[in-house]
């Protein structure tokens, strides 16, 4: 696979490259245009005279301002284009070097009651989803979120080879999360499915004639009245004709063109990135049913979208104080687009909602697949049955730089226990969110920060920060112990892997000790899987009673005077504390 960073690189130069480029044909026609119109004012001024050969000069002028006109548009949407993926592989490289946090830290979906999400900085300030979320649409980033804490175990493999399939689609990807990006969308998508649902036709169905008929009958009035073949007053009166038959329906157009006007943008989005699913190549079981989810009947989801795009413009029009009168009056434009619009919801409101969650779950899986293209290096891990041993070999956290990084080999089966111990400062939390992280991304599917993953699927659910609530009026030792009873209740109805971090901190060491060996006693007899960390270790000397429970843990050492950390997980119980050292070090005592 190629290097992300390179190829970030080799974008970057590209896309400048083509952005001058296409820059300087938008200046070529911009002054192409301006002289192509003073050429038409000169050239009808001086041949004014002669109206023939000035009608001619006019038209002349008129198509070619158009047709500059026309190509200016189109180059310049691929100019916003090349511009906005010349912006993400900038941001790639800002990402990469760890310059993330500046980006949506996800805050919105924090939820202080989940089982995992605040514990182990799923959301926040340089959290995952910070350094993760690629999505373009606001959806896409809540179902990015959801899928984070989704604690789904199931068909992982299936999730494994959709992520697989689009890392190695990253121009697609780009080109995806560019086009999505061009837009901005007032109105979420399940409001647009709510109002569509609740919408009442208002247009008879034999009023799909009646615009055609109209304005047949109001070219041949005009075109009599202008060779006087009846009096012209009659085109006059045959325009307030089509203002009764126009104010008809006029109260019910009205809200109708209220409601499209804010969502025409959220409409032309989806058709553009209907159009790049169903025009890619999939291989993964997943994609190809999601492709398939968005085919109609000798029919494209995009083309039927952008035909109510389409619609809902014309219909936008009708601000035009020209277009209002004589496009109504005339042609009856306000029936036609209305009529068009009001069936168009009739046929297929129904599959809006499949179409909005196809482009969400694309929108939130490239997110996943940037993620492993730009971790090549890491693995995917294999999924084992029950009954097996989770192993990973050399894990490591990912949020922190390689240079920093000390990874660790870790083994655990089903229904063990570990006690960790270990001084301050010496990697027990980091290295319980280490595991935790690898657990929440091999489950939905993500490659793993390790050498390799052997792994037996499992939900998680932790206790490691709590706080007390002065607006719930609960101490901190009471949320400790409300947050224990709800992992106490959560494994009496599935099988959870449970990390704890120093546990009953709000009681005294005595009751503390007492409480924590009780409460890991219990969870053993629950054939409860997980860790525990802790300083007390009078807590270890469960090992000896449980065949379940093993100790291990981190290291510290004073060298010459100073602290050294090793950060490495190891077999058995912590001897050197710290927190007297460091009393005395830091002049506090």
């Amino acid at each position: 696979m190629q290097d992300s960073s390179s190829y970030y690189k080799q974008n970057i130069s590209t896309y400048k490259a083509e952005i001058s480029k296409i820059y300087k044909q938008l200046t070529g026609l911009s002054t192409a245009r301006l002289l192509v119109f003073i050429a038409t004012i000169i050239g009808v001024y001086f041949t004014f005279n002669n109206w023939q050969i000035a009608l001619s000069f006019a038209l002349i002028g008129i198509v070619s301002f158009l047709y500059l006109l026309s190509k200016h548009t189109n180059l310049k949407t691929k100019y916003k284009l090349k511009k906005a993926l010349l912006s993400i592989n900038e941001e790639e490289i800002k990402i990469g070097s760890g310059d993330f946090f500046h980006r949506n830290a996800g805050l919105e979906f924090q939820d202080p009651k989940h089982h995992y999400a605040l514990d182990i900085d799923l959301f926040g300030r340089g959290s995952f989803f910070q350094f993760i979320n690629r999505t373009a649409t606001n959806i896409g980033a809540l179902s990015l979120a959801n899928t984070l804490k989704a604690n789904a175990i199931k068909t992982i493999e299936k999730r494994q080879e959709v992520i697989k399939d689009l890392s190695l689609k990253t121009d697609w990807r780009q080109s995806f999360q560019a086009t999505a990006n061009l837009i901005e969308v007032q109105t979420k998508p399940n409001q647009i499915v709510k109002w569509l649902n609740e919408h009442k036709s208002f247009m008879p169905k034999f009023f799909k004639w009646i615009p055609l008929i109209f304005s047949i009958a109001s070219i041949v009035i005009i075109i009599l009245g202008i060779t006087k073949v009846i009096p012209i007053a009659y085109a006059g009166y045959w325009l307030f004709v089509g203002f009764a038959i126009t104010g008809r329906f006029l109260k019910k157009t009205n809200d109708l063109a209220k409601n499209t006007s804010k969502i025409r943008d959220t409409f032309r989005q989806y058709a553009l990135l209907l159009k790049a699913i169903e025009t890619e190549t999939f291989t993964s079981e997943i994609l190809k049913e999601k492709q398939q989810k968005i085919q109609l009947e000798g029919k494209k989801a995009s083309t039927i979208l952008s035909n109510l795009s389409s619609a809902m413009d014309a219909l936008d029009n009708r601000n035009n104080m020209i277009g209002l009168i004589f496009g109504n009056g005339y042609f009856l434009t306000d029936v036609k687009n209305s009529f068009t619009i009001d069936q168009w919801i009739e046929t297929y409101k129904s599959k809006v909602e499949d179409w909005f969650e196809v482009v969400t779950f694309f929108d939130t899986y490239n997110s996943l697949g940037n993620y492993a293209f730009n971790h090549s290096h890491y693995v995917y891990p294999k999924i084992l049955n029950q009954g097996e041993t989770t192993a990973v070999k050399n894990l490591g956290h990912p949020l922190l730089k390689l240079e920093k990084r000390i990874d660790n080999n870790f083994e655990i089966d089903g229904e063990q226990f570990f006690i960790i111990t270990g001084a301050n400062m010496a990697g027990k939390s980091t290295f319980l969110r280490t595991v935790s992280l690898h657990i929440v991304m091999a489950n939905i599917g993500l490659p793993v920060c390790a050498e390799s993953s052997e792994y037996v699927p499992v939900k998680l659910i932790t206790s490691m920060r709590t706080s007390d609530s002065l607006t719930d009026d609960s101490s901190y030792f009471f949320s400790e112990l409300t947050r224990l009873k709800y992992i106490v209740d959560a494994i009496e109805t599935d099988n959870y892997f449970i990390i704890l971090d120093e546990i009953l901190k709000g009681t005294n060491s005595t009751d503390k000790a007492i409480g924590s060996r009780k409460f890991v006693e219990k969870l053993v007899a629950s054939n409860a899987t997980g860790i525990i960390a802790t300083h007390d270790l009078s807590l270890c000397e469960i090992e000896k009673e449980l065949k379940e429970v093993k100790n291990y843990y981190f290291d510290a050492q004073i060298i010459n005077d100073e602290l050294y950390f090793d950060y490495t997980f190891k077999k058995g119980i912590c001897q050197n504390m710290n927190a007297s050292f460091l009393l005395k070090k830091m002049e506090i005592v």
